[in-house]
């Protein structure tokens, strides 16, 4: 017993660690396996610098060869435009050979697990899926292409200044249907290229998409032009086609009320126009046709298919078409084989490529003035003399359609401009042939109201004023939904209209409203605003400025229509906002843009569902 502590005391002997000294051998050992990982340690490290090294030797090769691969192919793009079929098949070849150079390297082992590494690897792996892209863009479209060279270059599609190549265009239509088919494929990948983190790549995404999509409508478009255009111009026999004029400044569904018309003649390739004429040639009083009960429902009230004023009351433009045809018919026992329409704003960008035109008296038409001249100032120089106004406005139409049928001097610029036309719907066009209608509503120049179950809000304006004061109005229109956790979700279309009506003096012919609608002053701008909704849609209420209305209720082509009649004040903005129940269904939300004067601001916020 410790006599301090307490503690007991052990009298064993306290045991020593001792350490035993290796022998020569083990130490040899030892040193070896050190040695060994060591010599791993390095071996590793030379992998991994061998591996970033080859890593970036492809990186580069790979980046080189695609800028190359898709210079080239803009090039032999812009080389196929032009008629120059010779550059464009070397251009062609060029791009074809860097993106095969590009492709073997992003196809490389060190590419692919470089590209498998989570987040840091996605610069790689949407690198290697844009190779890929720009390797079928060269292969399976621009080569291809070269060889219907002569379809889709606009130098070379338009003979004589006038005279369209339709044999080019008909020989060229296997080529074409094989290369829009595969361009269509490409274009949808190209827009599911993955986004990254590295800036530089992230831009060359979006260049590529862009370059895709464009070169996607032009030979989509050609291809259209390739299958249809032939016959639709005379190649079998000749063609006639009744072509309104659409003053939108009065707003009708296809855009604006019919002011007038022409009749338009295609044999071999050449049109010819008829005189141009003024609605004043046209009735109120035909005999009626059968459009359905849905359209008798939705629209019969204002006597569309008898009264030219209203004959165009529907967006669906094959409704007008149809309806334009009985009109002429009637009045000259010509059935017509389909109808086009179009307005001064399309006009517009046809007089800025074939350039001004001069009236008999010395006044200029340019594409700067003719929108206003025929859709404002004319109102305001010839007051209520509607007669002296007309003959003004078809002397003006009579005077642009002279040189549109005149030599083109320069035919992809005149594309172009008719294409970004189409493109807003200030274009439409109608055939009787059954298999071309169904081909024209595939297309924005079909104008058409889709038969189609994805989200959709059509903001539908008819002027009820009989005025023209829709040039001076400018729209608003929202679409929302909620997200798609339930089989039927709230949605809301919010419809903003604003009578920009400037301050003065106004014949009642431009700012009255004829017919007695409503009491409110001149100035005041009255609308039926139809709302075509995603079928199967229910509307639980709407209302103007905050407060609740009655909504006519119709249907057209499988979409709900809602209607709600407004006035809108001079200087005023007036806020219509339908709330809805609508299916959640799967597909990309739509909004249908009328084409009136003034383009609308539009936002989208519905989730897609899956």
């Amino acid at each position: 017993m410790n006599d301090v502590t307490g503690e007991s005391v052990s009298h064993e002997p306290r045991r020593r660690r001792v350490r035993r000294r290796l022998s020569d051998e083990e130490i040899a050992a030892q040193r070896r396996k050190r040695r060994r990982v060591q010599i791993g340690c390095g071996v590793g490290a030379l992998v991994v610098v061998g591996f970033i090294g080859w890593l970036g030797y492809e990186g580069l090769q790979a980046k080189s060869n695609l800028e190359k691969a898709q210079d080239f192919a803009t090039q032999a793009k812009d080389a196929l435009l032009a008629g120059d079929t010779d550059r464009a098949r070397i251009v062609a070849g060029d791009a074809d050979r860097y993106a095969q150079d590009a492709q073997s390297s992003v196809d490389s082992v060190p590419w692919r697990v470089a590209g498998a590494v989570p987040f840091l690897g996605s610069p790689f792996d949407s690198t290697r899926q844009m190779t890929t892209i720009v390797s079928g863009l060269t292969e399976q479209v621009l080569l291809p292409a070269v060889d219907a060279g002569s379809a889709v270059s606009p130098d070379q599609l338009i003979l004589d200044g006038a005279r369209i190549n339709l044999a080019a265009l008909r020989d060229a239509a296997p080529v074409l249907e094989t290369t829009s088919a595969a361009i269509s494929d490409l274009d949808e990948q190209a827009q599911n290229v993955d986004s990254t983190w590295l800036g530089l790549i992230d831009d060359a995404r979006v260049d590529l998409q862009e370059q895709v999509s464009e070169l996607s409508g032009l030979l989509n478009n050609t291809s259209l032009a390739a299958q249809i255009a032939p016959a639709m111009l005379g190649a079998d026999g000749p063609r006639s086609y009744f072509v309104g004029f659409q003053t939108n400044a009065e707003a009708r569904g296809t855009g604006g009320l019919l002011g007038g018309f022409a009749i338009v003649r295609a044999i071999d390739g050449a049109v010819t126009v008829d005189d141009v004429s003024s609605n004043r040639e046209l009735r109120t009083d035909y005999t009626p046709i059968d459009l359905g009960p849905d359209f008798q429902q939705a629209y019969g009230h204002s006597r569309p298919t008898q009264d030219f004023r209203n004959s165009n009351v529907s967006p669906h433009f094959p409704y007008a078409g149809q309806i334009w045809q009985s009109m002429w018919q009637q009045e000259t026992g010509e059935r017509v084989d389909g109808a086009i329409a179009t307005d001064p704003v399309a006009l517009s960008y046809v007089l800025d490529v074939v350039g001004d035109v001069t009236l008999p008296g010395g006044e200029k038409i340019t594409g700067d003035n003719v929108v206003e001249l025929t859709e404002s100032t004319a109102y305001s120089r010839f007051g209520d003399d509607q007669a002296a106004r007309k003959t003004y406005l078809e002397t003006v139409a009579k005077t642009i359609v002279q040189k549109l049928t005149g030599s083109v001097s320069r035919p992809h610029a005149l594309l172009q401009a008719l294409g970004k036309a189409v493109s807003e719907g200030r274009i439409a066009a109608w055939s009787t042939v059954p298999t071309e209608q169904q081909m024209l509503e595939n297309t924005p120049l079909g104008h058409t109201v889709p038969e189609t179950l994805t989200p959709y809000a059509g903001v539908v304006i008819n002027n009820l004023g009989g005025n023209k004061l829709d040039y001076y109005l400018n729209r608003e229109i929202e679409y929302e939904a909620d997200a798609c956790t339930t089989e039927v979700r709230k949605s809301r279309v919010i419809v903003r209209l604003t009578n920009n009506l400037p301050p003065g003096t106004y014949t009642n012919y431009v700012a009255g409203t004829l017919g007695g609608v409503g009491k409110s002053p001149n100035g005041t701008n009255f609308a039926d605003v139809g709302l075509l909704t995603t079928p199967g849609s229910r509307l639980e209420k709407v209302t103007v400025n905050g407060t609740s209305t009655i909504a006519y209720v119709g249907e057209e082509r499988g979409h709900p229509l809602f209607n709600v009649q407004v006035p809108i004040p001079q200087g005023e903005t007036i806020e219509i906002v339908y709330d809805l129940r609508e299916p959640s269904i799967p597909g990309n939300p739509t909004v249908f843009v009328q084409p009136l004067v003034n383009a609308p601001v539009v936002n989208i916020n519905v989730p897609s569902c899956e």
